[in-house]
């Protein structure tokens, strides 16, 4: 049974909306993600880090929430795959690069896949390929060949950087 002296309260801003809660000191960012704001587009895979299945933003940087314990994530600004799209709900060029790209398979990692390549593209609006294989070093795909995810991160850059 849980004991409420055991809890700390932590806030952040979570894909721009401010947010409490109350969480023990072993609670994971992962949890408060998945069970307590009902965001279920980060991916439990591995609990290790080694994955990319739980990948967000975190004060502009990527990080596995599996890895990341709720409390040192007071007071942090986080993305996560729901916060991606636009205002209306419409797809950033990144979702529809991945659907055009036919990037997107069995789909386990993909939420993690488009928060890395929005980090990527966010600081190398061009990247190289072998930029952009560093960028997604960390996100494992089991279906892709990782071709067409490539061909998915060529094609957003592409039209993103038209629009500058």
């Amino acid at each position: 049974m849980e004991h409420k002296e055991n809890k700390t309260a932590v806030s952040m801003t979570v894909n721009g909306k401010h947010i409490q809660a109350e969480v023990l000191p072993e609670t994971r960012l992962l949890d408060v993600l998945r069970e307590e704001l009902h965001l279920l587009g980060t991916k439990e895979g591995c609990s290790i880090g080694e994955c990319g299945a739980c990948t967000v933003l975190m004060n502009g940087r990527t990080v596995n929430a599996c890895m990341v314990l709720a409390g040192s994530a007071d007071g942090a600004e986080i993305m996560t795959i729901e916060g991606v799209c636009g205002p209306e709900g419409e797809l950033h060029p990144i979702q529809q690069a991945f659907i055009d790209a036919g990037a997107v398979h069995c789909g386990f990692c993909t939420p993690g896949m488009i928060i890395s390549t929005l980090s990527l593209l966010m600081k190398n609006p061009q990247p190289k390929d072998d930029q952009i294989q560093e960028a997604l070093s960390g996100n494992l795909c089991r279906c892709t060949g990782y071709h067409q995810i490539f061909k998915a991160v060529r094609l957003a850059s592409e039209r993103m950087h038209r629009k500058e």
